[in-house]
């Protein structure tokens, strides 16, 4: 009687350890599901930011067109840029938190700012552009856009640095390894003036 007590305390022991260690598993790796899915959410909510201020450049450059006509590289640079920045953010909405992807995004934004800053400074110079009232109200739209896009930023950074801190984690960077949760990549502009919405006074 004492040898079989003997035998069955450790096996106890040992299923009791398994049981506790399975179910700590199943925990972190549901954590981690629930941190990239809330990071995954985040990007959608720039997505859909990014998405209608792509669709307000048109507009903007095609209201423009009519005054400067003869600017015609400056309008041609802008259109160029927000295809390129549509087509990373296309990318990065595939698959939110790809640092390569991100990157190129990133990049692709930048370039957009720095032109419609330059069709900006150059719709300075015509009265009547300045006096267009379809003009004032794109850019009014397009400057909350700028605002919400920024805020969007910041919530899915937070929910990046959320997920990448438990992933790395001990012990929970364990089962991050061996179900390959892979780090996200934050939208990060590093130029400080390209942080900026592009700012024009119509006033």
């Amino acid at each position: 009687m004492i040898v079989s007590w003997l035998l069955i305390v450790p096996l106890v022991l040992l299923g009791g350890l398994v049981l506790v260690l399975g179910l700590y598993a199943i925990t972190a790796y549901n954590r981690l599901i629930g941190l990239r899915n809330r990071f995954k959410n985040a990007y959608a909510q720039i997505d859909v930011q990014l998405k209608r201020r792509y669709d307000l450049i048109p507009n903007l450059v095609e209201t423009a067109k009519g005054y400067i006509k003869h600017e015609r590289e400056t309008l041609e640079a802008v259109i160029q840029a927000r295809n390129d920045a549509a087509s990373a953010n296309a990318r990065v909405a595939a698959n939110p938190g790809d640092p390569s992807s991100m990157g190129q995004l990133a990049g692709a934004e930048a370039a957009l700012t720095g032109s419609l800053g330059r069709l900006f400074a150059l719709a300075e110079a015509y009265p009547d552009l300045k006096a267009n009232q379809t003009m004032a109200s794109l850019m009014e739209e397009l400057t909350s856009t700028e605002n919400k896009v920024s805020f969007a930023r910041q919530a899915y950074n937070d929910s990046v640095m959320t997920y990448n801190t438990a992933r790395e984690s001990f012990p929970s960077n364990l089962i991050a390894g061996m179900f390959n949760f892979q780090a996200a990549e934050s939208f990060v502009i590093e130029d400080e003036q390209e942080r900026q919405a592009p700012k024009v006074s119509f006033t």
